[in-house]
């Protein structure tokens, strides 16, 4: 018998192989990262309540309002954004390339290591361990466990995709192969240079800067267009309506997603806040390509968002991209920095961001996934619909109050006639609205981690069962036919 030729087409993958390969680690990264939300949103919801309500918690120096918004912060990024990340990128690598998936035993390990990095962030920050760097609050410490957690995961990722049986990329693949790629990049050189060798001065801000532009706006970028640019064709049953305008969003988000960071008041030479408004305005050509592409593929009937649960996520999540992207934009060309700097406006558009576009993308890709993976329904399959009416109201009622909010403060702040104590009272109002919106997320995300949590148990549950079944029927075989 010859060796078939390297060059020979190999045949596709039996079915149920490639979810076997992905399963295990999948199955962690996606429950784990709905434990941090859940975690994250309790933080969150501490300190929103601590702002109107000084005296809550007020005797417990673990949670006093300096460490719980970084802890919670710290939660949302990387125990669940990240890692929500990586398993969509993970599942994306072995579907497309119809491969499966290489080491799942290597890239779980990858995960519990993530996770314990994090933990460990988590816990060096409500101890008042802090870096102070905004989107970079972890100690150094944790670093040395997180990083090679996702070096595991990237691996056996790229090296899946590499040995991929359909060689032609699908527009999903250049955002996922690019993500993989550019966090260890700007995770390590944050690291490197305001942690471990720290520069001098003000370039501490800069980089700091632009670490945080890189991880929200591209990495996030590259991992939610992705997803969105899968499912949103395949759910609907039509192709994407351009390959070339994906492919004009992946250039423009990589070259100017980093800079818009850097803002008009920032103490540094005239020419890097310029740099940081000139991304930000050229930063609304790619957001209406995105806009364009995904109103096109899904065509004139609206009514798949009401058939398909995901869609609906998907949806928002696209609608949140393009709106903050134009808000970036507007507030570039219009120079509203220096009015919302500083003011709450910078945690609405931070939360339409990350959560509005990255956690709601996520939330539909995971709602796809999961079924695939366990070949099951979820168990409260009408959860899915109630998760999408409380992030979604959530959403609403943090972004909205707090970016009024943000304009009114800004307003009130240019007049020197009004006392800073004054400004403060003046937005508590929106203050408690957007209480109620943490309050609502946090419920929400107790629905998707009680639903994911109860797929699970009962995915393990039938398999359990079934090898129970297998192991004792030559048992009962044995004694019927006894006489």
């Amino acid at each position: 018998m010859t060796e078939s030729s390297p060059h020979e087409p190999r045949p596709l993958a039996a079915p149920g192989e490639l979810e076997l390969s992905c399963r295990l680690p999948l199955l962690v990264l996606f429950v784990s990262a709905a434990v941090w939300l859940v975690i994250g949103s309790t933080f969150f919801l501490i300190a929103s309540i601590k702002f109107h309500s000084p005296e809550f918690l007020g005797n417990v120096r673990w949670l006093t309002y300096g460490r719980v918004w970084p802890a919670a912060v710290n939660s949302l990024l990387y125990g669940f954004g990240v890692q929500a990340g990586l398993g969509v990128a993970l599942w994306l690598v072995v579907r497309l390339g119809d491969t499966p998936l290489l080491q799942r035993g290597l890239v779980t390990l990858g995960a519990a290591f993530w996770n314990l990095g994090v933990t460990v962030g988590a816990l060096g920050i409500l101890a008042g361990d802090s870096t102070g760097y905004e989107n970079l609050e972890a100690p150094g410490y944790a670093a040395w466990i997180v990083f090679p957690g996702y070096l595991l995961i990237a691996l056996f990722s790229v090296l899946t995709l590499h040995h991929r049986r359909v060689r032609p990329l699908y527009v999903s693949q250049w955002f996922v192969l690019t993500a993989l790629f550019w966090f260890p990049w700007i995770y390590s050189t944050a690291e490197l240079l305001l942690l471990q060798h720290p520069v001098r001065g003000v370039m501490q801000a800069v980089v700091a800067w632009w670490y945080s532009g890189n991880l929200v706006v591209v990495w996030f970028g590259l991992a939610g267009l992705a997803a969105i640019f899968y499912f949103v064709p395949r759910l609907t049953q039509r192709a994407l309506y351009s390959r070339h305008l994906a492919l004009f969003t992946f250039w423009l988000l990589i070259l100017a997603g980093s800079w818009p960071e850097i803002t008009k008041s920032a103490p540094v030479p005239a020419w890097m806040p310029a740099l940081g408004a000139m991304s930000a305005m050229l930063m609304l050509v790619p957001t209406l390509a995105v806009a364009l592409n995904v109103l096109r593929t899904l065509g004139r009937n609206y009514s798949n968002l009401r058939a398909h649960p995901a869609l609906l996520f998907f949806g928002v999540g696209a609608a949140a991209f393009v709106v903050a992207g134009l808000v970036r934009g507007l507030m570039a060309l219009l120079d509203g920095d220096p009015l919302v700097h500083l003011t709450w406006f910078s945690r609405a558009m931070m939360q339409l961001q990350v959560y509005g576009f990255f956690a709601m993308t996520m939330f539909g890709a995971v709602y796809c996934i999961l079924p695939q993976l366990t070949g099951l329904e979820f168990p409260w399959a009408k959860l899915v619909r109630v998760h999408f009416w409380l992030a979604l109201a959530g959403l609403v009622l943090l972004v909205v109050p707090l970016g009024i909010g943000g304009v009114v403060e800004g307003l009130k702040l240019r007049n020197p006639e009004v006392a800073f104590a004054d400004i403060m009272k003046g937005t508590l109002p929106f203050l408690r609205a957007s209480t109620v919106g943490d309050l609502l997320l946090a419920l929400g995300h107790l629905v998707f981690l009680t639903n994911l949590v109860g797929m699970v148990n009962r995915f393990y549950r039938v398999r359990a069962l079934s090898a129970y079944a297998a192991a004792t029927a030559d048992l009962f075989k044995a004694a019927e036919a006894r006489p």
